[in-house]
């Protein structure tokens, strides 16, 4: 029975110096902690949460104060910082502390009646003891009852899609938009158009006014606005290299532009390791809850897991899995985009397969819905079908199965409904 955890104390600690968001997903009090000095440093992150500052290393020296010295000074701040491989597992190493708390208290209840063990001091530890343990209990579930109203007003007050819109008729009308609390694949060959499709529905999604944020493992954040006023301006993107823009350009491009100064939309171009992203990403949720926040991140194959493995399917299944259930804590939608291996390019049919993604086994099982795009003139130059783009669903948890065509400028990078074409 472990009285004492100090590496559990140290690894919620230094999480919370990393990512100091992650104290709204506790429930620990500073009395849990059994380290003085440790108790100290959470009180002070506690006292900064209360006064809306953002934790880290800086804002938890000054709350400390003259306490400073006494926990081991800044160097013990920056020891707790650098222990740190992960913050994921956070909320196990929560309940390990609140599980030693229970201990040691336990311990002292029970010796407190052992000095005075009579009839009445039984009924006074039983209940001290289930005190203590609907102290540090976790109650956050629902019961099934409160599911059962919460299914009963969604049926009244939903009629229409429940999800997020794309902006894609038929494609919302096989997904009803992208729902809360899933994690969406979108995968296709190199240059066959995953992150114009992500900046489209970027756009889209920014336009209904809404929050999106884009992280980017590939290009700079420069590069992708360009992009997207070059979709939503139509100017073709090779002016870009060469400057040599029309006055008609010039004009579009200035009414994009104040458009797109008036969106919701943030861009990372510098986040590498699923730690950052992770932390990023709850960051920009708790600094705006009251938004329809969608996430695309481009793409998966880039992102650096929190260790090294011997083999890549391992690393991404790793990151996938830590990607859907952060989508599920912040309920959600989270889009990533990833590459398919060259497999696809030695059959005679060229449309994507799920055995396609590299890492497919994990990538299915955590994701919930997945697609591919497919172009006949990445492969077959001069095809008939040059303006039109598939959206092939091979996987939807709750919902059907099929293929979208939506039109396709591809000198813009503008993805359009395939009706407007």
């Amino acid at each position: 029975m472990t009285m004492i955890n100090h590496d559990a104390e140290v690894a919620v600690l230094g999480s919370l110096l990393v990512d100091g968001t992650l104290i709204r997903t506790l429930t620990l009090q500073p009395e849990h902690f059994y380290h003085i000095h440790h108790r100290k440093i959470f009180e002070a992150m506690v006292h900064a949460e209360k006064e809306k500052q953002c934790i880290d290393f800086v804002i938890v020296t000054t709350y400390l104060g003259n306490d400073i010295q006494e926990i081991g000074g800044v160097s013990y701040l920056s020891e707790l910082t650098e222990s740190i491989a992960t913050t994921a597992n956070i909320l196990h190493h929560e309940q390990l502390i609140k599980d030693s708390y229970r201990n040691r208290k336990s311990r002292e209840i029970a010796l407190h009646f052992s000095k005075n063990p009579t009839e009445q001091g039984l009924d006074a530890l039983i209940k001290n003891l289930q005190a203590l343990q609907d102290e540090i209990a976790i109650t956050t579930e629902k019961s099934t009852f409160d599911y059962l109203i919460e299914l009963t007003e969604d049926m009244f007050a939903n009629h229409g899609p429940t999800g997020w819109l794309s902006s894609y008729n038929e494609l919302d009308d096989m997904t009803g938009g992208w729902q809360k609390g899933d994690l969406i694949i979108v995968a296709a060959r190199p240059s066959v158009g995953k992150t114009a499709f992500a900046l489209n529905l970027a756009a889209n999604h920014c336009t209904n006014g809404y929050a999106t944020t884009i992280i980017s493992l590939e290009m700079g954040t420069k590069h992708l606005l360009q992009r997207m006023i070059s979709a939503k301006a139509h100017i073709n993107n090779q002016k870009w290299r060469n400057a040599l823009f029309s006055e008609t350009d010039y004009k579009r491009a200035s009414i994009v532009v104040g458009q797109m100064a008036e969106w919701n939309l943030k861009i990372f171009d510098k986040k590498r390791t699923i730690s950052d992203i992770r932390s990023t990403i709850r960051q920009q949720i708790y600094h705006q809850q009251a938004q329809k926040h969608l996430i695309i991140i481009d793409y998966l194959q880039l992102i650096t897991p929190t260790k090294q493995y011997d083999r890549e399917d391992i690393a991404i299944g790793e990151i996938t899995r830590e990607l859907k259930l952060l989508a599920i804590e912040l309920d959600i939608p989270i889009i990533l985009i990833s590459q398919l291996s060259r497999g696809v390019e030695s059959r005679q049919n060229k449309r994507p397969l799920m055995s396609d993604l590299r890492g497919s086994g994990n990538i299915e099982q955590d994701a919930d819905v997945i697609m591919f795009l497919y172009r006949d003139t990445y492969y077959e130059k001069g095809s008939n079908n040059e303006s039109t783009v598939e959206v092939i669903l091979s996987k939807q948890r709750n919902g059907p199965v099929g293929t979208v065509e939506l039109g396709f400028h591809s000198e813009y990078g503008e993805f359009i409904n395939a009706t407007e074409t």
